[in-house]
């Protein structure tokens, strides 16, 4: 069964407002990955964003906390709307593909379903009543 994730955009904070998260929860972050981590002839990175969070997440229980930071050339977020996101964890890839064919529908498909450079099954989009999602098969957790 798909488990549900909050997934929230940062305008360059993210580490801040995730060490302040994780003084709270406690625990230690998953995954960081910054913007110059994945840079190359293929992924551009601006030097002024090279240490901003390209993804991190924090494990709260069962479930986990995921973030980034919105690159300049994608615009500032609002911080009163399009913040965040419903993040999806499914089983399988199926699963992962399934849910997120369903949920397109009369959608705007942002990133198709594909490999991530962090190495899941991901895509993200808008449903047709503007709420924003990913969905996301971690197939490292699948074979455990």
């Amino acid at each position: 069964m798909a488990t549900i994730n909050p997934y929230i955009n940062f305008n360059g904070n993210a580490e801040e407002a995730f060490n302040f998260y994780k003084s709270v929860f406690g625990g230690e972050f998953e995954t960081v990955i910054r913007f110059k981590d994945l840079e190359g002839p293929e992924f551009p990175v601006p030097q002024d964003e090279a240490d901003k969070i390209m993804r991190i997440v924090l494990p709260i229980g069962a479930n986990v906390l995921i973030a980034n930071d919105v690159p300049a050339a994608l615009g500032h977020v609002s911080e009163n709307e399009n913040r965040s996101k419903i993040a999806i964890s499914t089983e399988s890839r199926e699963e992962a593909d399934r849910i997120f064919a369903g949920l397109t529908v009369g959608g705007t498909v942002e990133m198709p379903m594909s490999d991530s450079p962090w190495s899941t099954y991901f895509g993200m989009f808008r449903d047709k009543f503007g709420i924003e999602w990913t969905v996301e098969f971690y197939p490292d957790l699948a074979a455990e």
